[in-house]
Formats: C-alpha cells, structure tokens, sequence
C-alpha cells in the first residue's frame, strides 16, 4: 500500500514540472509589466492616462511572452502581417508614444531586431511613458506633443492624437497577437487577468 502512494505521489509530481519551470522561466524574466503596479491613491490626468499605458504594457507582457518560431511566422493570411512583423510594429508605436510623452521628434528606426530585444524595447517603452506620465499635472501634459520632421519641414501635433493613435493603435495589434498565437497553438495564459492586472495562483 505505502508503495503504490509513493508511486502515486512521484507521478504527481513529475505532471507538475513542466508547469513549475514555466513559472520559473516567467519569474526569472526581468522585463516589467509582468503585473501592473499598484494603483496611485489620486486620479489626475497623469495617472490616469499612465494606467492606460500599463494596461497595455500587461496585456503587451503576456501576448507575447514564450513565443516560439512557427508562432512568430504565424500570420492568419498572405497578406496579413506575421506575429514577429506586428512586434516589430508595436514597437514602432510605443517608440512613437514615448516621443509624444518627451516632445521627441520621431525618427525613422531601420536597426534589425531579434525577437528578445523587441520584446524587451518595446516594455522598456512603455514603462518609462507610464513614469513619466505618473507624475505629470495638466499644464505638462498640454506641453506634450508629436513632432515630424521631414528634410526642412517640422510638423506638430498635439498629445490627443498619441491617444487616439499610436496607444490605441498598439492595443489593437496586441489584441492580434493574442489571435494569432492561439490559432497556432500557443494561447494566452489564462491566469494573466486583465482585469486585477495581477496573475491568479
């Protein structure tokens, strides 16, 4: 009897490893956004519109967290863009948003990138728009703009547009991603509630 409980309890634990090292390789990715700090105790413009960024720096996390190759070459159609070009265009957008939160004037970024070190930008990214954002009052935020320049030609446009593009904009791709990696087999972690911001034991 004491042996076959300790068979019993040996195959029990060998089903569970493969789910304790994910969490492991999950806890030992440095990256933020793995859950979404705790709220701040005001609502202002700053700290609102910083929640929105690291919703999406959450939902950014988990969407495209232990992605393998046929998921990164993965694209619903011909021609649609594959999970790898829509991180690559992520990216671009929270690159895009940071330099609206600056007042930068928007570049054109060319350098290849590897599946790693997009990830790990684009997070960057949007974590440091969401600190800056945190403490910013009003009269900051309406300093705040997207600037173009184009040869001897400088176009300005006001941070409004940052909302309504490029962030909505990457929320939209991200939501993609989530698509696409499931429909190559690899879902979402269903324990990353978007709602808490939090992941569930």
């Amino acid at each position: 009897m004491k042996y076959s409980s300790i068979l019993l309890y040996s195959f029990l634990f060998i089903l569970a490893l493969p789910t304790q090292a994910q969490e492991n390789t999950v806890m030992l990715d440095k990256l933020p956004f793995y859950e979404i700090p705790e709220a701040p105790e005001e609502f202002t413009v700053g700290t609102i519109t910083s929640r929105m960024v690291q919703g999406l720096g959450f939902r950014y996390y988990w969407a495209t967290i232990d992605l393998r190759e046929e998921d990164l070459e993965y694209k619903a159609s011909e021609t649609g863009r594959t999970v790898f070009e829509t991180m690559e265009h992520i990216c671009g957008l929270s690159q895009f948003f940071l330099n609206a939160v600056t007042s930068t004037p928007n570049g054109n970024d060319k350098t290849k990138k590897t599946y790693e070190s997009l990830r790990k930008e684009t997070l960057l990214n949007f974590e440091r728009a969401a600190q800056l954002l945190q403490e910013a009052d009003k009269p900051t935020m309406a300093q705040m703009k997207i600037i173009f320049e184009r040869r001897e030609k400088t176009s300005e446009y006001p941070f409004w547009n940052a909302l309504n593009g490029p962030l909505e904009d990457a929320v939209w791709h991200v939501g993609q991603i989530v698509m696409l990696r499931r429909a190559s087999g690899n879902p979402w972690n269903s324990k990353a509630s978007v709602f808490t911001g939090k992941v569930r034991s």
